[in-house]
């Protein structure tokens, strides 16, 4: 029995392999170009400048207060209260403390109404007469007359039996009671000696009313 033969395989014409080279590079760096085109897009710079800042919250999601946001410097006293002063030890006034027919007794004439001022309250004689002024002041401002005029090497002497504690000097008196201060100051052009009663007796009537 006679065998069949086959003629050899022909090898790939030259021409042939040339058009196929083209496909199978495309087939290969088409997988690449894919994964460069899928990733993301480079943002474009102005955008950021665009956008809004963020605004910085507080636990529980508030919002931070607006001088914060802002730059600004928030008020440490916001939400605070006043601290204690005077007012908290119920300072009376000025011149009901002294009333006009007093001070124009110790002056030895007519005086004008008390003029307030602060913690203090000033009977001054009219412009066309002699001198003559009297000055109450009550709270610290009293407490620091009293302290300036030891300052000062000023003789003070003790008033026993006026309020808790009180003194006197040639032309005022100062009385201290329930925590309070008033001091009283006389100007009138005549001899200290003529005032010291008067005086003493005007720091008695205002230890009783304090």
């Amino acid at each position: 029995m006679s065998r069949r033969t086959y003629p050899p395989a022909r090898p790939p014409r030259p021409d042939r392999a040339r058009r196929l080279a083209p496909v199978l590079l495309l087939a290969l760096l088409a997988p690449a170009a894919c994964g460069r085109l899928a990733g993301p897009l480079s943002a474009d710079p102005g955008d950021a400048a665009d956008r809004p800042a963020p605004v910085a919250t507080q636990p529980g999601g508030s919002a931070a207060p607006t001088a914060a946001r802002t730059g600004g410097a928030a008020d440490p006293t916001d939400g605070q209260p006043p601290g204690p002063g005077d007012d908290a030890l119920g300072l009376p006034d000025p011149c009901a403390l002294v009333r006009k027919a007093e001070a124009e007794q110790l002056a030895g004439r007519g005086l004008d109404d008390g003029r307030p001022v602060g913690d203090t309250c000033t009977y001054t004689a009219p412009v066309d007469g002699p001198t003559a002024q009297v000055e109450v002041f009550v709270g610290e401002g009293a407490k620091t007359y009293l302290d300036t005029e030891r300052a000062l090497g000023h003789e003070t002497r003790a008033l026993s039996g006026v309020g808790d504690e009180a003194y006197a000097t040639d032309d005022s008196v100062f009385v201290n009671a329930s925590g309070r201060w008033v001091a009283v100051r006389l100007v009138r052009l005549n001899a200290p000696e003529e005032n010291r009663e008067p005086l003493e007796a005007l720091a008695r009537a205002v230890a009783g009313r304090l």
